[in-house]
This record gives structure tokens, C-alpha cells and sequence, in this order.
């Protein structure tokens, strides 16, 4: 499968791709290899990786506790007090093999220690391969708040392998099938129109949609790379999608949902919005979220949650001034940027979302 070509690296795709790494890994000539693992990719996905690694550099294995709630500063300490001890320079690298939470914290932990040494991202999760994979995003949650310390920072490589699919549950699976309808629905009927009918499932499938996401975040990234403009489109769902995410983690009486479950429902939130505000039409508004429904199970909001979730609007990213901003949609492929929203408005969306059927 043809790479991708990103700014300053490229995302390559499977066989192909361990020979890109492998060439990389002898011309840069590091000092000590560490590679960061979870204790899920440290069993699942580890051994593979290592039979198709050619290096006679020393090599260390770092694992951390799995999952969002380990995404934070405290593991980075970790993480730093072990490259530490193993005696890393400033020329030792850092290869990521993990979902979203192993690439980001493992990139942010490589930008910061010595001022930076280099990182390899090898995703192991879809959510990773279509939305970590680009765009250089690296950093860490604060308590339950995603992603509010970081820096952008590029890999030297993204190895994207199909193999690692193949090591998940169904629902993370389906978390990350969320981020590739969000292409769809941002960046063209026909890959809206692609993805809805495919079988997240099906790895064949999945092969060629992968890398049209990777090429459609791709696109945007090197137009934007900071997310001043364009880029913002990206989050479409997310502004209350990661809301609900940040919510449903903090609160015990909540069963955690994951990141594409949340993003699911911020979609068909965005959605509704999207018809009151940027005149999305009804029926394309309905549709689309009907499809994103069929996929994720509904569920229950009242008034309390409600409530906490706007309140958790305030840490969004792209607020400015005081005021959050929504991505939303003028037509499918078509997104309006920096739109505000009512509170008003934001309880009609999760009404709609309420009495939203897939029938």
C-alpha cells in the first residue's frame, strides 16, 4: 500500500512499511532503542513487532498501565525516571506501539526529555492508525481534562500494520470507526457515503479506508499544521464529544465510555446543531445520524449531566476569549468553523439526540 507523505515523515502501511523502518533505523544509528508498551500491546502486539525489527542497536522494553486514566504527567515521571536509569541520550529513540494514549504520552515523553530525542509511532489500535497517526499531536490529560498538556512535535515514522487489528475487542474497534464517519461527514459525500457502508470488521476493507482517512487528516494537517483555520474541522463532534468523554470518567455513578463512543454522540449533537445554525438540511441531518446510531448504543442523559457537561465546555481547546466555538456543518463535506452555541440550543441538541431512532 502506498505511503503517505506528512510534512516531515511518512505514514507507511504494513510489509512495505517494516522495511521503511528498518532502513530509517539504520541510517539514523541511535544509541539505545526504547520500546513503549502497555501491558495489553506488551502481550498482544510486542512479539510481532519484534520479528519484523532488524537493528543491533540495544534495545529496552517500557510498558505502563493501560487506558485514559494513566494518560497523565505522573506516568510521564515514570517513563523519564526509567529512560533515566537505562542511561538514554540525547540520542536514543523512543518507538510507540500502542493506541492513542501510548503514541501521545509516549511523543510527549520523547519531546521533553533532554529537550527531545526522537519517536517512532507504531499504532496498534484504529482510533490511533486514523487520528494519532497524523498531525503530531502529542500530550497528556490533566485529571479528567484530555489533552491540555502537550506540545505538537512530528515522529520520525508512522508505521500503520493491519496485523494489530486483529488483537482487538469489537467496541474498540468500533471507537475508532467513530473518528473515520467524522472524515466523512467533514470531508466528502463519497468517503461518507464509503465508510457508512463498510464492515469495520472486515480488515480487507478496512485496509484501503485506513489509509484514505490517513490521506484525508493528512490533507488538512499540512494546510494547517497548528490548527489555526482548517484544522479546527477535525473536531467536528468532539467539543461536546470530549465533554461527555472528560464527564463520564469522573463521575462513579457513570460507566466509562469510550473516546469514540463519546465522539458518537458528540457527532449527532454537532449534527442537530448544524441543521440551527449553518442550515444543514433536516433530512441529511437525520440520515447521518441515524447511520451513527445503528453503531453505537443509545445513552441516557438527564438534566445534572447535562448541566456538568457545559460546564466542562469551558476547557475545550479551541475556546478563545472566553467563548467555545463548535465545528459544525453547512453540508457534508462542507465545515463551518468557530460557530457559538447557546446553552438553549445544546439542551434541544441532546433532546434531539433523546428521541433520535435508527428505524
Amino acid at each position: 500500500m502506498q505511503s503517505v507523505q506528512a510534512k516531515d515523515y511518512q505514514v507507511v502501511f504494513g510489509n512495505s512499511g517494516y522495511t521503511a523502518l528498518n532502513n530509517l533505523l539504520r541510517e539514523k544509528n541511535h544509541s539505545i532503542i526504547f520500546v513503549l508498551v502497555d501491558s495489553n500491546t506488551h502481550e498482544y502486539c510486542l512479539s510481532h513487532f519484534l520479528q519484523n525489527l532488524e537493528t543491533n542497536r540495544p534495545l529496552e522494553i517500557v510498558e505502563i498501565d493501560p487506558g485514559e486514566e494513566f494518560k497523565n504527567l505522573e506516568t510521564c515521571t515514570g517513563v523519564w525516571n526509567v529512560l533515566s536509569e537505562l542511561n538514554a541520550d540525547r540520542k536514543s529513540l523512543i518507538i510507540n506501539l500502542g493506541g492513542g494514549v501510548v503514541t501521545d504520552l509516549g511523543g510527549f515523553v520523547a519531546c521533553c526529555f533532554k529537550r527531545g530525542i526522537d519517536f517512532i509511532n507504531i499504532p496498534t489500535t484504529l482510533l490511533a492508525m486514523v487520528d494519532a497517526s497524523v498531525g503530531g499531536k502529542t500530550g497528556v490529560d490533566l485529571g479528567a481534562l484530555k489533552n491540555q498538556i502537550g506540545v505538537i512535535s512530528n515522529p520520525g515514522l508512522v508505521l500503520v500494520d493491519p496485523y494489530f487489528l486483529g488483537t482487538l475487542p469489537l467496541e474498540e474497534l468500533r471507537s475508532g470507526y467513530a473518528e473515520m464517519l467524522k472524515h466523512g461527514l467533514i470531508h466528502s459525500q463519497s468517503y461518507w457515503d464509503a465508510v457508512k457502508d463498510s464492515d469495520y470488521t472486515s480488515f480487507e476493507t478496512l485496509g484501503d479506508l485506513i489509509r484514505q482517512s490517513v490521506a484525508i487528516k493528512n490533507e488538512v494537517v499540512l494546510e494547517d499544521p497548528y490548527e489555526q483555520n482548517i484544522r479546527k474541522s477535525l473536531n467536528y463532534g468532539h467539543t461536546l464529544g470530549h465533554a461527555i468523554e472528560s464527564y463520564f470518567m469522573e463521575e462513579e455513578s457513570k460507566t466509562r465510555l469510550l473516546h469514540g463512543e463519546a465522539i458518537a454522540i458528540g457527532m449527532i449533537l454537532a449534527n442537530f446543531l448544524s441543521q440551527e445554525i449553518a442550515g444543514l438540511d433536516a433530512s441529511v441531518c437525520d440520515n447521518t445520524s441515524k447511520v451513527i446510531l445503528n453503531y453505537y448504543k443509545k445513552v441516557a442523559f438527564e438534566d445534572r449531566d447535562i448541566e456538568a457537561i457545559i460546564r466542562l465546555l469551558k476547557y475545550d481547546k479551541k475556546n478563545s476569549h472566553g467563548t467555545v466555538y463548535f465545528v459544525l456543518l453547512q453540508e457534508i463535506g462542507n465545515p463551518v468553523l468557530n460557530q457559538e452555541v447557546s446553552n438553549e440550543l445544546i439542551y434541544k441538541a441532546f433532546d434531539y439526540y433523546k428521541n433520535l431512532s435508527n428505524k
